[in-house]
């Protein structure tokens, strides 16, 4: 790239920035939104993960100071808390930005892999609310009741259960929403992680996280619900239907408002990914994932938003986005292949079933407690083979890797002697002829 390419490129970074973090309208849109403020946050973990240096670190800083100068002095916007953490975010795409553009060679790629994900990242956020509500204008009726019958055929209301809990032990209730809230933080923690360690090959990772957002979207249209928070409102989590009620009521879609983003559970789909994503990188980064999966399925429950079958349904979909973006593995791997295909069928079955034929849960609470245990125990046990055989698939390529690394040192070694007039190897184990 030409020396006024690059200063026309980082002066569009620059401008660009200034012109989203002093918009009035992406501030109240977006900038004091909690969930995005945490993705923007995300770009500043992969930032000072992938390049961490105290320059950098100050410029963020710096970038942040700016942001808060303008808006909040000159421009007069609303503070708000995190606030600060979309200042943050907002620098450090800006920085990644200018440094992609004036880097070479490996650095360059290795920016690259910190600035287009996180972009990535952030647009996804940004556009997903419009997506939900695009979609409750599209499901006037949601399938509610279908959901929470089955719950019910459990003989265990879980959501009601873990909601009580919350309300009786706020604290805990706190660190669970921090959790929830915080979904981002583990992606990219994660993210940046297999960065350091496998470069390139943290694309995949990359595009499994990405994509189950629209992949989601499209499975939430085939039974779209809201959540037992929306369902009974004022009534969670104290006062459920009894589950001897429960069994006769007359199942059919009901006009609800909210999202409809329940089955399957997307926030369970992404900690579980970044759980199996973790394997391999530092005990910190196991200890954040496994933090996150615990108290954002905690979360999905305690605040009414999921029901329990949105988890259950949740880890064979992860397991399905986890091996469409397998690319250590051929297409043709049989664990690739069973992982995707049981990944895939499982969860159209969960979806149909309960949308066309809730009642045959209930005819006895052993049944939907059995067909809950298998997928999840099923589905785990895939993911465990999944996992293997890139293992193995990475140790096969290794020796060819090795032998293909030490060819050029043998030929060099051949040209040298030649070059001195020393025989060959072979040759030179030959007796001379007198």
């Amino acid at each position: 790239m030409k020396l006024a390419a690059k200063f026309a490129a980082s002066a569009f970074v620059v401008l660009l920035t200034l012109w989203f973090g002093t918009s009035a309208d992406f501030y109240t849109a977006a900038m004091i939104s909690s969930y995005f403020a945490v993705t923007l946050l995300g770009a500043t973990i992969i930032h000072l993960r992938i390049s961490p240096s105290f320059r950098n670190a100050a410029l963020v800083v710096f970038g942040t100071a700016v942001f808060a100068l303008i808006d909040f002095r000159i421009l007069h916007f609303r503070p708000a808390i995190v606030c600060w953490l979309s200042f943050a975010g907002l620098s450090s795409l800006a920085i990644m930005g200018i440094e992609s553009v004036w880097s070479e060679g490996e650095s360059r790629k290795t920016h690259l892999l910190a600035f287009i994900p996180s972009l990535l990242f952030v647009v996804s956020e940004y556009f997903a609310d419009n997506m939900l509500r695009w979609a409750a204008t599209v499901h006037d009726k949601v399938y509610d009741l279908n959901l929470y019958a089955f719950d019910a055929s459990l003989h265990v209301q879980i959501p009601f259960a873990v909601g009580r809990y919350f309300a009786q032990h706020n604290n805990f209730r706190q660190i669970a929403l921090f959790a929830y809230v915080g979904l981002s933080v583990p992606i990219a923690v994660v993210y940046a992680g297999q960065v350091r360690r496998a470069g390139m090959k943290a694309v995949p990772p990359f595009l499994a996280f990405i994509i189950t957002g629209p992949m989601g979207f499209l499975f939430y249209n085939a039974v779209p619900a809201t959540g037992p928070i929306h369902l009974f409102q004022g009534n969670f989590p104290w006062h459920p239907i009894p589950i001897d009620q429960v069994r006769h009521l007359f199942l059919e879609p009901v006009v609800l408002g909210g999202p409809r983003n329940a089955i399957p559970s997307l926030h369970m789909t992404w900690v579980l990914l970044a759980w199996w994503y973790s394997r391999g990188l530092s005990v910190t980064e196991r200890v954040i994932a496994l933090f996150y999966l615990v108290f954002v399925a905690l979360a999905t429950l305690g605040t009414g938003e999921h029901y329990f079958i949105d988890l259950v349904v949740a880890v064979p979909f992860a397991l399905f986005m986890e091996s469409l973006f397998a690319h250590d593995l051929l297409i043709l791997n049989s664990a690739r292949i069973r992982g995707f295909a049981f990944g895939l069928l499982t969860t159209c079955a969960w979806l149909a079933a309960l949308r066309l034929t809730p009642h045959i849960f209930w005819f006895t609470p052993i049944l939907p407690w059995t067909l809950c245990a298998i997928t999840i125990a099923v589905g785990l046990y895939l993911e465990m083979h999944l996992r293997d055989g890139g293992k193995s698939a990475a140790q096969s390529a290794s020796p060819t890797e090795n032998a293909a690394n030490h060819l050029p040192e043998t030929a060099n070694r051949s040209t040298t002697q030649l070059a001195k007039g020393d025989p060959p190897p072979v040759l030179a184990e030959i007796p001379a002829v007198k």
